[in-house]
């Protein structure tokens, strides 16, 4: 049996298009629904409590950067901050909600935009729990020996969702053209960028030890509770998905159209807190032992949500211990705990032996990730 040999993250990327946009600006940079405001709007952006975001896309519909470039530019930051070329790395993980295209996978256009010599790729599609699954391909394959130097990068372009033109004619605006909330409150949560990590056999100055990823489904309980696809009504019914019915049709019927469902997402959270719980009970993870925590949750509401239910347990990391990126950088999806790692790694506040936790929960399909690791 091949030997595992730790593994450690040396350097870390981000990449965000253009210049923030403040909460004043949303619509008039997506665009109104029926040229009028959103009526929901405000109340998302209380919920959310982001303040400034980034997107690929003009107001006028200009791209400035795909998904891929903005993967490969931050898998270009990580690998100069780890003092490497791109001819050095020997495997690339790419994840992401949706890449530029149904096919080819969003791995294979990244390396396309990163450039450099043939080298193994995986891609990963999910929702914001993709991104462990890639930095877990990019663990196994520098501790099993296969690669030395591995990148796992996430990137999301949701603004291309949010154009008027996903729901006017469609079933969710009705008559006074307003936007069933289930897709608006996306609207103003949402936004576009990317990050990445660089994993090696040896460490650097600085490096962070990955101890542990683990990444956890509980799809066998829930429909899905982030989703497009399917209309509202069909959609945990394959058959009827937007492929079955036809572009046009799926088109009116709002299933091309990214969808939240908010009384699901209420069960979801105290699942992953379940999930967590067990963690701590079985020794998994011990919370007195963690000194940086970043939870991705997609707005503040939920973390006040979690902090809640966890704040009588065994299991809760005391609040000034939690650090977050969500109010400045706004809520990137896959690439979220990226941004947060990132902005860790370069403040400078770990310190030799100190853990930092990374919990990563997806509503899609009730999903949840963490990993531990520790700074050499």
């Amino acid at each position: 049996m091949k030997h595992l040999a730790a593994a450690y993250i040396t350097g870390a990327g981000v990449f965000l298009p253009g210049l923030p946009v403040g909460n004043d600006r949303i619509e008039d940079h997506l665009g109104r629904i029926g040229g009028k405001g959103s009526l929901f709007g405000k109340k998302a952006l209380r919920w959310n409590g982001v303040e400034s975001r980034h997107y690929a896309m003009a107001p006028d519909g200009t791209v400035s950067h795909t998904n891929a470039r903005m993967c490969a530019l931050a898998v270009e930051q990580a690998l100069e901050r780890a003092g490497l070329g791109v001819g050095e790395l020997g495997m690339l993980a790419a994840a992401t909600t949706q890449g530029d295209y149904f096919v080819p996978g969003h791995a294979a256009a990244v390396h396309a935009d990163l450039g450099g010599p043939p080298l193994e790729i995986a891609s990963f599609q999910s929702v914001c729990g993709s991104s462990l699954m890639a930095a877990k391909a990019a663990w196994n394959a520098v501790r099993t020996g296969d690669h030395r130097v591995a990148a796992a990068c996430a990137g999301e372009f949701s603004s291309r969702w949010f154009r008027p033109e996903f729901y006017e004619g469609t079933a969710l605006v009705d008559e006074k053209h307003r936007l069933r909330p289930e897709a608006d409150f996306l609207r103003f949560t949402l936004s576009d960028g990317a990050g990445a990590i660089v994993v090696e056999d040896k460490p650097r100055p600085g490096a962070l030890r990955i101890d542990f990823i683990d990444i956890v489904s509980l799809a066998n309980r829930f429909d899905p509770c982030m989703w497009a696809g399917a209309p509202i009504e069909t959609r945990a019914d394959m058959t009827t998905s937007w492929a079955h019915i036809g572009p046009r049709a799926a088109h009116e019927a709002g299933a091309i159209a990214l969808l939240q469902d908010f009384e699901l997402l209420k069960r979801v959270i105290r699942a992953w807190i379940g999930v967590y719980l067990q963690k701590v009970d079985e020794g998994r993870v011990v919370p007195a032992e963690i000194d940086h925590c970043l939870v991705h949750y997609s707005a503040k509401s939920l973390r006040a949500e979690i902090v809640s239910l966890l704040q009588d347990t065994a299991g809760m990391v005391p609040e000034e211990k939690w650090f977050s990126v969500l109010r400045e950088k706004g809520n990137v999806g896959s690439a979220s705990i990226w941004l947060m790692l990132e902005a860790l790694m370069q403040s400078g506040r770990v310190k030799s032996g100190e853990k930092v936790f990374c919990v990563v929960p997806e509503s899609g399909r009730a999903l949840v990730g963490f990993m531990m690791l520790e700074a050499v």
